[in-house]
């Protein structure tokens, strides 16, 4: 199962990117470090802890032609 990439921070509604740091519980609620460094690493809607988003695989395959 893919993770959803959220788009921006749920606190500070921060844009972000895919491949940008951020933070997600096991809900994947979504947000930004700074946001993430004020809550200590707690997320403000189930109390789960913060861990740093994986980012997307880079394809080094060519575009299809």
């Amino acid at each position: 199962m893919a993770l959803e990439i959220r788009n921006k921070c749920e606190r500070c509604e921060k844009s972000l990117a895919p491949a940008d740091e951020a933070y997600i519980c096991t809900y994947e609620c979504t947000f930004c470090p700074g946001c993430t460094k004020e809550m200590e690493n707690i997320c403000l809607n189930c109390g789960g802890e913060l861990v740093r988003r994986p980012r997307p695989a880079i394809s080094t395959a060519p575009p299809d032609t």
